[in-house]
């Protein structure tokens, strides 16, 4: 039987995060079918998982997909009108879900939406992994209602109007199983980072809309399973957004923005450098080699993603570096830019 929501968390070793937020999860989302997909975790999840949420379906895969196939894997397993991707380190809030319904429910060209994320740490600021949603400038580099870079803003009801986005974050995502597998689902070669960005490209270029619904709240603690500063996530982020660009990117755009691109991060490369960070310098000049090596592989997708558009203009995708405007104009909030 087709349910009408399902949430699904993915796991990977979170033995503890499934412990102190799945009983919000359970209590809070009546409406929902909710299931804990396991990325082959090696601590005691599936224990746990057994022993105290027993009622709790449970969908075990073979080994560790990533964060992409992960969910790639899991959904398929899943009956629903709308999937719910829920982090495990993530608190939700009585009745967070009905306003994501009520929206989807009445506007047949979203194809995905996300709560107002805030942090579980600072409850009083927005969450660094998707604020109150996320927008892409120029040269591919995402931004939010609630967090510039690094700058992350104090919620004051500054963002409560449900608006349209570029993208919708991973944390907490809302969306049509319909559109999900019609799109492709998550890349899975990108095993983690930028991959619900890309997803979130290919639906708004084919005429789909995301939005925000910030009458619905969470709290997300981020970067629970991999630290900010890993030069890993620091390699995953430049190399999955690289390839992003370029399976996405419009064919008049793609030689000057990647031309660009190249320059901006080994700037980027060399700031690491010159900042002792030698772990994350390594990481980008890895994830350029790697871009290098297998972009020739997408292009195949890329064929694919331009011809199913329908527009190569994308309003939430912005026409200037927000670089620009956070280090030359010092605009660090979003209310101060031109959207």
């Amino acid at each position: 039987m087709k349910n009408r929501v399902a949430v699904v968390i993915l796991n990977y070793n979170g033995a503890q995060m499934l412990r102190r937020f799945l009983p919000s999860v359970l209590e809070f989302s009546p409406e929902a079918e909710v299931v804990v997909a396991d990325n082959a975790s090696t601590d005691d999840s599936l224990e746990i998982m057994r022993r105290e949420f027993p009622a709790v379906r449970l969908v075990c895969l073979d080994k560790n997909h990533g964060f992409a196939d992960g969910y790639n894997y899991a959904l398929r397993e899943v009956s629903a009108d709308y999937y719910l991707l829920l982090n495990s380190d993530v608190e939700v809030t009585r009745g967070w879900l009905a306003p994501l319904l009520a929206f989807m429910d009445v506007h047949d060209d979203v194809a995905a939406c996300q709560p107002k994320l805030l942090s579980y740490n600072d409850k009083a600021l927005f969450e660094y992994a998707g604020g109150a949603g996320g927008f892409l400038d120029r040269y591919g580099y995402p931004f939010c209602r609630g967090r510039i870079f690094d700058a992350v803003e104090e919620d004051r009801g500054q963002y409560d109007n449900i608006a349209d986005l570029f993208w919708a974050t991973g944390a907490a995502l809302m969306i049509r199983s319909a559109d999900y597998w019609s799109a492709g689902g998550l890349d899975g070669s990108f095993f983690a980072h930028m991959e619900e960005i890309d997803l979130c490209w290919r639906l708004r270029a084919r005429g789909r809309r995301i939005v925000c619904v910030p009458d619905s709240v969470v709290y997300h603690v981020g970067g629970a399973t991999l630290n900010k500063s890993n030069p890993r996530k620091t390699f995953l982020n430049f190399r999955n957004n690289l390839l992003m660009l370029y399976k996405n990117l419009p064919a008049e755009e793609l030689s000057q923005v990647m031309r660009r691109r190249a320059l901006l991060d080994y700037v980027a490369a060399a700031k690491f450098l010159l900042s002792g960070n030698v772990g994350d310098f390594k990481a980008v000049v890895a994830a350029r080699r790697e871009f290098a090596r297998v972009k020739d592989s997408y292009a195949a997708a890329r064929k694919e993603n331009l011809g199913k558009a329908v527009s190569d203009v994308i309003p939430e995708r912005v026409n200037f570096s927000i670089l620009w405007q956070y280090y030359a104009k010092g605009r660090k909030l979003f209310s101060n830019l031109s959207i």
